[in-house]
C-alpha cells in the first residue's frame, strides 16, 4: 500500500471523531470550524483525496471509493446538523420575541410626535412659492434700524414708525439702538443690496411688535414676497396673489378686492381683500358673499430702490406681507392666536402635522 494512503480503521477513526464533534457542535458557527477542518483546504478529508493523486492505479480502485464515501457521508451529516441547529436556532428565536397580540401597539416617535402649525404652513408656502420659481430668503431677528426702516422709507422722526410698536435694545456708545425686527422687510433689503435683479424670493421669519391680545402676540411670524425686473407690475402681482390663494386654500377659484391704502415702503399700495362665507361661525374661501382682508401689498418705492442701489427708472417690482399665524388660523379653523406659543401638548396633538406627511402641491398640501 502507498505510504501516504490511510488504513480503513484509520479513515473510520477519522469519520467517528467528525461525527462526534458534529455531534458536540452548539451553533452553526462551531460547525463551520468542524467542516474547515475536515473538508477546508487545508482539512483532514481535503488532504487524504489530494494522495489520490500519487497512488498506482490499483490503490486508487480500492481506496478511491473509501476516501470518497467518507467525504460524501461527512457532507451529507453535516448538513442534516446544519438544519438541526437552524430549526433549533429558529426555535430559540421564536421564543425569545413571542409578541402578545392582544396588547396594545407601542406608537413610534414618529406616529406621536407632531409638526406645529406654523411649520407647516411655512413649509405649504415654500411649495407653492418654489413651483413659481421663487427662493427663500432669511435674516436675523435682530436688525438695525437703518434696515429695518430708514432704508424702506421710514424717515427719522416719521409718524409710521409709531405704528410699530418695536422692542428697542439700549443704545450703543455711538447712539446707535439695534431693534427686534417688526416685519421680515430688511430681508428684502439685504437681497436686494446683495444680488442683482431679477430678483424673486419669499421672505417668511419670526417678527416683534409690542402687542398681545386673542389676534396679537409679542413675537409672531410673518412672510413676504419680493419680485424686481425691469417690467414687473400690478397685474403680475395679481396672478401670483390669486394662484397662491387657490394653492393654499384648495379652493378652485377666488375672488379678491385690492382697496388703496399706505405703506411707507411701496407706492401705490393696497390692502388685499378675499372672499368668503361666514356661515354657521366657519370661514369658508371661494364661496359666500363676505369680504376679509389677508394681506397688504404694492408697487415697491422708487426711495427703496434707491436706497438699494438700484435705479428706479431702469427697474421696477412689487412686494406683499401677511402674517403666517393668521393665515394658519383661517385655514386650520384656530380661533386663539396665543394658544400657537402655550406649548400645551394636547393642542399640538389636536392641530399638528405627522413627521412625514409632507406638504407637495402633487399630493395636497395638508392631505
Amino acid at each position: 500500500m502507498h505510504d501516504n494512503a490511510a488504513p480503513d480503521n484509520d479513515l473510520a477513526t477519522l469519520e467517528r471523531d467528525l461525527l462526534a464533534r458534529m455531534e458536540a457542535a452548539a451553533d452553526e458557527a462551531s460547525l463551520e470550524a468542524v467542516r474547515v477542518a475536515a473538508l477546508g483546504k487545508q482539512g483532514s478529508i481535503s488532504g487524504l483525496l489530494k494522495t489520490l493523486g500519487t497512488m498506482t492505479p490499483d490503490e486508487r480502485k480500492t481506496k478511491g471509493p473509501l476516501i470518497n464515501g467518507l467525504r460524501d457521508r461527512v457532507q451529507t451529516a453535516l448538513a442534516a446538523r446544519k438544519s438541526t441547529l437552524a430549526d433549533a436556532a429558529l426555535d430559540a428565536r421564536l421564543k425569545s420575541e413571542t409578541v402578545d397580540v392582544t396588547l396594545p401597539t407601542r406608537s413610534s416617535p414618529e406616529t406621536r410626535g407632531r409638526i406645529h402649525p406654523i411649520t407647516q404652513v411655512i413649509d405649504e408656502l415654500t411649495a407653492i412659492f418654489a413651483d413659481m420659481g421663487f427662493s427663500v430668503a432669511e435674516g436675523p431677528d435682530i436688525e438695525t434700524d437703518d434696515l429695518n426702516f430708514t432704508k424702506l422709507n421710514f424717515p427719522v422722526g416719521h409718524p409710521a414708525r409709531e405704528m410699530h410698536d418695536t422692542f428697542f435694545f439700549n443704545p450703543k456708545e455711538n447712539g446707535e439702538r439695534m431693534l427686534l425686527r417688526t416685519h421680515t422687510s430688511p430681508v428684502q433689503v439685504r437681497t436686494m443690496l446683495a444680488q442683482k435683479p431679477p430678483i424673486r424670493v419669499i421672505c417668511p421669519g419670526r417678527t416683534y411688535r409690542h402687542d398681545s391680545d386673542q389676534t396679537h402676540t409679542p413675537m409672531f411670524h410673518q412672510v413676504e414676497g419680493l419680485v424686481i425686473d425691469r417690467q414687473a407690475n400690478l397685474g403680475h402681482l395679481k396672478w401670483i396673489l390669486e394662484e397662491f390663494c387657490k394653492a393654499f386654500f384648495e379652493v378652485p377659484d377666488v375672488k379678491m378686492r385690492f382697496r388703496p391704502s399706505f405703506f411707507p415702503f411701496t407706492e401705490p399700495s393696497m390692502e388685499v381683500d378675499i372672499q368668503c362665507s361666514r356661515k354657521g361661525g366657519e370661514i369658508r374661501f371661494g364661496e359666500g358673499e363676505d369680504w376679509l382682508e389677508i394681506l397688504g401689498c404694492g408697487m415697491v418705492h422708487p426711495n427703496v430702490l434707491k436706497n438699494c442701489g438700484l435705479d428706479p427708472n431702469e427697474f421696477q417690482g412689487f412686494a406683499w406681507g401677511m402674517g403666517i399665524d393668521r393665515i394658519a388660523m383661517l385655514k386650520y379653523g384656530m380661533d386663539d392666536l396665543r394658544q400657537f406659543f402655550e406649548a400645551d401638548v394636547r393642542w399640538l396633538q389636536h392641530y399638528g402635522f405627522r413627521p412625514l406627511d409632507l406638504p407637495t402641491l402633487a399630493g395636497g398640501l395638508s392631505s
